[in-house]
């Protein structure tokens, strides 16, 4: 039996309380033997879940965290109310990503989800502007178990393990749940796409518990853990950009298609200037593409993208095979004069290997 009516505060008094877990860099402790057409097919027909409990996370407490992010950070966070979630960019002086983040509103504090990899730059960028503010940052990372769930099941696979108390979250929110004693945070999202997604948060023992209910309660649901490989595939099918791929201080938030994580009127910010000029004197050189190879190249290469005349028209950031679309895909850094479907630009690594590739829209795969 589900119980949905959890007392939030002793919850909160307690989190403090929760042990460290382990933080394995390789995406987590879940592993799947099935294959990545498996995993594909729940996470575009089911639902899937991935274990992200990599990714860095800081703690932010005092009175000034709210308003301090909000100066600092390219979205309105300064009356984000308990409960509630929001996702901001923070950027150099230059307009520069330095990360996205995902912003948790406990009340008491505050938690910010980031990449693992940048997590280091952000608490640097964030104490470097602590001065007389009430603040005080704590690495986390591996303190919660984090799951992701996705997929067109995914709401009706929630309200199987969760009750109905799903219903009652709004998006962008978080409540308490207890399954069958599993106490858990639930958080309702959306990912770049507009397609629901949900975040669990828990103890690393509340997390195990979890996923062997999930396993063992499935039902009739095409359910599946999801592992690294079909999740990179997944991620460049959906065009969504990851650090440090697409989301590092090579780009802006323009070119990286995240300026609605950017409130433009809400004054300034951090990188605020550049920001705002590139948009209202058309300076934006490059947007985030897709590419289809017109041949199956090795991993892990750098390719630089040029025209028929060998003019500089951008850069591969990552790249994939698909089975979904029997060929090799990936995400590019394009210049404007260069954006055109079907477009043919020559792909050069640096170790000579030369070979054609197609601009595509985002996202390749619906």
């Amino acid at each position: 039996m589900i119980d949905s009516t959890a007392n939030s505060g002793i919850i909160e008094e307690n989190i403090t309380q929760i042990p460290n877990g382990s933080n394995n860099s390789n995406g987590g402790s879940i592993k799947n033997n099935d294959s990545i057409n498996s995993e594909l097919n729940s996470l575009y027909k089911g639902v899937g879940l991935r274990d992200i409990s990599n990714y860095g996370a800081i703690e932010l407490r005092g009175n000034d965290v709210l308003e301090f992010l909000h100066r600092i950070s390219t979205n309105s966070i300064k009356d984000l109310p308990k409960e509630k979630i929001i996702q901001t960019i923070f950027t150099t002086e230059k307009g520069r990503i330095i990360d996205k983040t995902s912003l948790f509103n406990f009340l008491e504090f505050q938690l910010l989800v980031c990449s693992a990899e940048q997590q280091e730059k952000v608490m640097r960028w964030i104490n470097k502007y602590i001065i007389s503010d009430d603040i005080i940052q704590t690495d986390i990372s591996g303190k919660y178990t984090i799951f992701e769930l996705l997929g067109p099941q995914v709401e009706s696979f929630v309200i199987m393990i969760s009750g109905n108390a799903v219903n009652s979250i709004q998006e962008d929110s978080f409540k308490v749940i207890n399954t069958d004693g599993i106490i858990f945070f639930l958080a309702k999202l959306k990912d770049r796409n507009g397609k629901m997604k949900f975040w669990i948060i828990a103890d690393p023992n509340y997390g195990q518990q979890l996923v062997r209910y999930m396993m063992e309660n499935k039902s009739i649901f095409d359910f599946n853990l999801i592992g690294d490989e079909a999740s990179d595939i997944y991620r460049i099918e959906q065009g969504i950009p990851s650090a440090p791929y697409e989301i590092n201080d090579l780009y802006n938030p323009h070119e990286a298609r995240l300026m609605d994580l950017v409130d433009t009127k809400k004054g300034c910010y951090i990188g605020q200037e550049v920001i705002a000029r590139l948009d209202t004197y058309d300076k934006v050189q490059k947007y985030l593409m897709g590419i289809e190879f017109d041949q199956t190249v090795e991993e892990d290469l750098k390719f630089s993208l040029l025209d028929s005349e060998g003019v500089e028209a951008g850069e591969i950031t990552s790249y994939a095979y698909s089975p979904n679309l029997k060929k090799q895909i990936g995400l590019a850094y394009i210049r404007k004069a260069f954006i055109q479907e079907g477009k043919i630009l020559a792909a050069k690594s640096g170790n000579g290997l030369n070979v054609n590739v197609l601009v595509h829209g985002l996202p390749f795969k619906k």
